[in-house]
């Protein structure tokens, strides 16, 4: 059952330590624990920009993530802090602070677009927290979303172009969040009032022209409107006059401004109610564990001098996660099996349409439990298992019946044993007496429940063990004429053969129930496995839709705004896509 966790104030999850990044060892074993499905809320920035504040009030404190009030940057990597969602239950909000960005005491600026870009793959929301207006300024500062397409990739495939490889972001980057502090200009447009998500968007109109200038203007403005279609604004007043700024945390809330105070609070309760859990492509929802999974294969494919790879990440995740669910499956398999099986059987279809009743509930686990599992590689292991121990079974029924007929077979002729040692049957007629005491053990032995499927074949062994007993009564009988000798050998001899010929029956039937019970096996598998693709397919065709409706947006307002150049690139892009989408989709192979 997912529990919640409840940290006491941020620990550090990725240490920026002389320009290394190293992932904290500490945050990993905490999300390791966090079961339940993250709502990751980033937030990036200039360093000494109020990021902090915003996040503690995300996480309901005063104080937590660092509130340095001095010029040096405070905290140096990426802070996390875990509590339990405010407005969603069953859900942990994962908040992520970075170190401020353009530190002048860090000199490599590097990291810093590290730094961004394990923020926006990491979170669902990405808030970039920056001072005053929106002007070319601050779009410079935002030069880190230029370099986005230098620092990440979405397809491992060698080949997808750049420009391919980044038409594929949107499908998993984050809700991207302006937040715009100390803001002083009036709201309103050609002497109307306008929204801050009019302003913003007001903000990323492109300029016309094709000289360095209206590139660089153009350029950042192009990066946000592509790869982040879902955006919104919020601006705050100063908080306090600026004097009490440096012991913001510390102030009572009648000290702040009351127009701050709402805009803090709208900031809080959108940022809550409109953040869902994040997820994978695909639908994969993420939790604690598989958080940890991304962070771990990103910044180390950072520290390799790679590429930071959602599909390889992806790929990785599911490498842990499939085994993990063979293995789960493999225990329910068990369980059920150690719950519903007694041994031994009666029949052998017994046990086999137990243990496909079984089988069919733990592929149903490992279907529900696993995902990207390329060429079936983990549901061909499960099958596997699941054969070996339907066979385990079975060796243990053959063994648990055998047993049990010998131990009853000891029980129910022993006493005839003894009469044979005593001499009881050394007499005329001693052989006829034999023979019927000997029929009427045999009809009692047929008579006892529950011997299983070894019933036959291990009173066949024990009657054949003790031929020599009864050919010795049969040669010494002396009231026996040779004529009635000749007769009862070749009765015995008749009654042999035809035991003979039902053990071949009975192997040739236990043969066929296998092999009709392999083939089951084999349709089960396919049948779970097909409705699990489509499942898969109809999740891509959905997220492909969602992502071409975005980019159909963005690029008919590129065509209304004059810029056809744009446009029939973004034109070009979906064209690409639709084709690679109609190419694609998960395939079937568990032969």
């Amino acid at each position: 059952m997912a529990s919640e966790t409840h940290m006491p104030g941020p620990v550090c999850l990725i240490e920026n330590t002389t320009g290394q990044l190293v992932v904290n060892q500490e945050a990993l074993k905490i999300l390791s624990a966090v079961t339940q499905p993250v709502v990751v809320v980033a937030i990036v920035g200039l360093y000494r920009t109020g990021k902090s504040y915003l996040m503690n009030k995300l996480a309901g404190q005063k104080k937590g993530f660092s509130l340095g009030s001095t010029v040096q940057s405070h905290t140096k990597g990426i802070w996390m802090w875990c509590v339990p969602h405010p407005k969603k239950s069953k859900h942990t909000l994962v908040l992520l602070d970075t170190e401020g960005l353009g530190d002048v005491e860090k000199g490599d600026n590097q990291n810093d677009s590290w730094i961004f870009a394990l923020a926006v793959l990491l979170s669902n929301t990405f808030i970039y927290n920056s001072m005053g207006t929106i002007n070319q300024q601050a779009m410079d500062q935002l030069h880190y979303v230029t370099e986005l397409t230098d620092r990440i990739r979405a397809n491992s495939s060698p080949d997808h172009s750049e420009v391919e490889d980044s038409a594929d972001f949107v499908s998993f980057f984050p809700a991207f969040v302006w937040t715009l502090r100390d803001f002083c200009l009036e709201l309103e447009a050609n002497g109307q009032p306008i929204t801050p998500d009019d302003y913003l968007e007001l903000s990323l109109k492109l300029k016309q022209g094709t000289d360095q200038k209206s590139k660089n203007f153009n350029e950042p403005r192009l990066c946000i409107r592509k790869f982040f279609p879902k955006r919104k604004c919020f601006i705050f007043d100063r908080p306090a006059p600026r004097k009490y700024l440096v012991h913001l945390e510390q102030l009572k809330e009648e000290d702040l401004n009351p127009e701050f105070i709402k805009q803090t609070e709208e900031f809080y309760s959108y940022i809550l109610s409109h953040s869902n859990a994040k997820t994978l492509p695909g639908g994969i929802t993420v939790n604690g564990p598989r958080l940890k999974s991304l962070v771990l294969t990103y910044v180390n494919a950072i520290s390799s001098g790679e590429l930071p790879c959602m599909e390889n990440a992806v790929l990785a995740l599911a490498q842990i996660e499939n085994s993990a669910a063979v293995q789960k499956a493999i225990a329910h398999y068990n369980q059920q099996m150690g719950q519903k099986v007694q041994l031994p059987t009666d029949t052998l279809q017994e046990l086999l349409d137990l243990h496909r009743a079984s089988e069919r509930e733990a592929i149903e686990v490992f279907m529900k439990n696993s995902f990207k599992d390329v060429d079936q590689k983990f549901q061909k292991e499960l099958g596997a298992q699941l054969e070996a121990r339907r066979d385990e079974f079975c060796k243990q029924n053959v063994k648990a019946s055998s047993d049990h007929c010998m131990a009853l077979l000891q029980d129910i002729f022993g006493p005839l044993e003894e009469d044979v040692k005593q001499g009881i049957f050394s007499k005329p007629g001693g052989y006829r007496l034999f023979i019927q005491k000997k029929q009427k053990l045999e009809k009692k032995y047929h008579q006892a429940p529950r011997k299983g499927i070894q019933a036959e074949e291990t009173l066949n062994k024990y009657l054949k063990s003790k031929e020599d007993v009864a050919d010795s009564l049969l040669q010494t009988d002396q009231s026996l004429t040779e004529k009635e000798r000749e007769i009862e050998v070749e009765r015995i001899k008749a009654e042999s053969a035809e035991a003979a010929n039902k053990m071949l029956e009975e192997i040739q039937k236990k043969n066929e129930q296998m092999m009709e019970q392999k083939e089951k096996s084999y349709q089960e598998h396919v049948k779970q496995l097909t409705e699990k693709m489509e499942q898969d397919r109809a999740q891509l065709r959905e997220e492909q839709e969602r992502t071409l409706a975005l980019k159909l947006q963005e690029q008919e307002l590129l065509l209304k705004e004059g810029f056809r150049k744009e446009s029939e690139k973004l034109r070009e892009e979906i064209r690409n896509m639709k084709m690679r989408s109609s190419s694609s989709g998960p395939s079937c192979n568990i032969l």
